[in-house]
């Protein structure tokens, strides 16, 4: 486990798995995963989710966007690095009940704190949110990865990276992840690649010509 992740947060962690484990077993047996979508765990993975905690505490992080709460397992990720770097999460999701859920597990995980719960349609929070971002993990509805970005990008900082999830699988979605990643390379200053890690990510990297990227923070141990 990562030097951030404590007792708590590994239990929280493990209960989440406990869950993805029995839906797994379920959807085998013959359970309808399209009936019962809004019900599934369906988070990033824990390769994905290192890999996003590694992310953000390497980039020294501290304005972090996660567009997507569902029932919280990647902003445990998320907030644990927030807590490194003395940033912050804002998590926007639109079902209520879901944030409710990881509320109730970052409150366990002891990491409540570095999160702020934002419920509602993620373009109009968007709109809202004052930059310069950090850090945006975007894993919601696919079609709205395109619209997320066009509000996301003129608030991002110089050296912000943005990492989007189900680029690969399911198979179903691959057409709105191909787009998505298309838009992006056309963006002036962003770099990306895409890495076969969990369901397939696309890790963007803002760096705009002849602005410095802003000095990282220095993390709590």
């Amino acid at each position: 486990m990562d030097g951030d992740v404590d007792a708590r947060i590994e239990q929280v962690l493990a209960e989440y798995d406990a869950r993805a484990a029995a839906e797994q077993s379920l959807h085998a047996a013959g359970w309808d995963a399209d009936e019962r979508r809004d019900q599934l765990l369906l988070r990033i993975g824990p390769e994905t989710g290192r890999l996003v905690s590694i992310l953000v505490r390497g980039a020294g992080a501290r304005s972090i966007v996660e567009l997507g709460t569902s029932f919280g397992y990647s902003t445990v990720w998320l907030a644990a690095a927030a807590r490194a770097t003395g940033g912050r999460v804002v998590s926007i999701d639109l079902a209520r009940h879901k944030q409710d859920y990881a509320r109730t597990m970052l409150e366990r995980a002891g990491l409540a704190e570095h999160v702020d719960w934002r419920t509602g349609d993620a373009l109009e929070i968007l709109k809202t949110l004052d930059g310069p971002l950090d850090f945006v993990l975007v894993d919601l509805w696919k079609d709205l990865y395109i619209p997320c970005f066009d509000l996301i990008a003129p608030k991002l900082s110089a050296g912000a990276i943005l990492v989007a999830d189900n680029m690969l699988r399911p198979e179903f979605a691959r057409p709105d992840a191909d787009r998505y990643r298309a838009h992006v390379r056309s963006y002036p200053g962003m770099e990306s690649v895409t890495l076969n890690v969990g369901s397939g990510i696309c890790v963007s990297r803002y760096a705009p010509t002849g602005r410095p990227s802003r000095p990282r923070a220095s993390s709590r141990r």
